[in-house]
């Protein structure tokens, strides 16, 4: 490619690393780029919860302005924040290998290992976790309904401030996000038992469908096996309700020639759940592994996930 490939990234620390992850990939193949800074309205606006501020698209849509304005020529996304849907005249050109996928407690204190597991030093302890993500929510309500939940938005590094200038036991983070910037904190620890986001852990280049050449060199970046499992993750989200503003977690991987997929769906207040698993060899059909993802979501929704499903609709996501 002999023109310049102009990367719209947002101007937080976490998105800024992630494009220039991309901008170093394609060096590696001989490909120039520059960097483009666009704040979108979900770095503008720290206060209002995601699910109030429509989060489908909140850290996309002003890039994919920018795309489809020609003011850039690809765009570089966490992919969960994603809508299943991308915009008319966007496509994806890449999704790079994934990193952790897991979530993390970044915490005051309070908890400890006991038999390979966390666990809180005082169970009955009424505890104050902060977190926006009605995701995770669900499913710490579920776990420990005794428990309040406090709204925590802005960027990492914001959120981290918040996390030691409160009265609140711990937040969640993404440990991906956290430790692509190396801000992990020594105080955190894995939340094994919490199910992501789809796609969580993976970044998401897009660009115009007009341009298969800039499609063509991004798709030198792009993980097959990460590429597959998100599909089927994103897949699974679409078919139950369509929107990451949910209590919906899917994980997909693939090992030792396996693909294995866990699903689950709470209600809002985390007292309800439906959870599917299906483990299929890597040698099945293409097309049957494709199908993965919504054949899950159908059968929750066969299996009673569809009353939850028309509870969170009638709230209002």
């Amino acid at each position: 490619m002999s023109r310049i490939l102009k990367i719209g990234t947002r101007d937080s620390e976490l998105a800024v690393w992630q494009a220039t992850l991309v901008q170093n990939q394609l060096a590696a193949h001989n490909i120039a780029s520059e960097l483009v800074y666009i704040k979108s309205d979900g770095d503008i606006d720290l206060v209002t919860p995601l699910y109030e501020i429509g989060v489908q698209g909140v850290f996309t849509k002003t890039l994919d302005a920018a795309l489809l304005s020609k003011r850039i020529d690809i765009a570089v996304h966490s992919m969960k924040d994603v809508p299943t849907q991308l915009a008319k005249g966007i496509t994806q050109a890449a999704v790079l290998k994934r990193a952790s996928s897991k979530d993390i407690l970044v915490h005051k204190g309070g908890w400890e290992l006991v038999n390979g597991e966390w666990t809180m030093t005082n169970p009955e302890q009424a505890a104050i976790i902060a977190t926006s993500s009605i995701r995770r929510k669900a499913q710490w309500l579920n776990r420990y309904p005794h428990h309040t939940i406090e709204n925590l938005r802005g960027n990492v590094n914001t959120r981290l401030q918040k996390v030691a200038d409160s009265n609140w036991t711990g937040a969640i983070f993404a440990a991906a996000g956290l430790e692509r910037i190396e801000k992990r904190p020594d105080n955190s620890f894995e939340l094994d038992w919490m199910l992501p986001a789809a796609a969580q852990g993976a970044i998401m280049v897009v660009c115009r469908e007009e341009e298969p050449d800039t499609k063509e060199a991004c798709g030198l970046l792009n993980d097959a096996d990460t590429a597959l499992c998100v599909k089927l993750e994103r897949d699974f989200l679409r078919t139950l309700m369509g929107g990451c503003s949910t209590p919906i977690s899917a994980l997909a991987a693939i090992s030792n020639n396996t693909l294995t997929f866990t699903g689950n769906i709470y209600s809002l207040d985390g007292s309800q759940k439906k959870e599917t698993h299906m483990e299929l060899p890597m040698d099945t059909r293409h097309d049957v592994l494709a199908q993965t993802g919504n054949k899950a979501a159908w059968e929750l929704l066969q299996n009673g996930a569809d009353k939850i499903v028309e509870e969170i609709r009638n709230a209002g996501y």
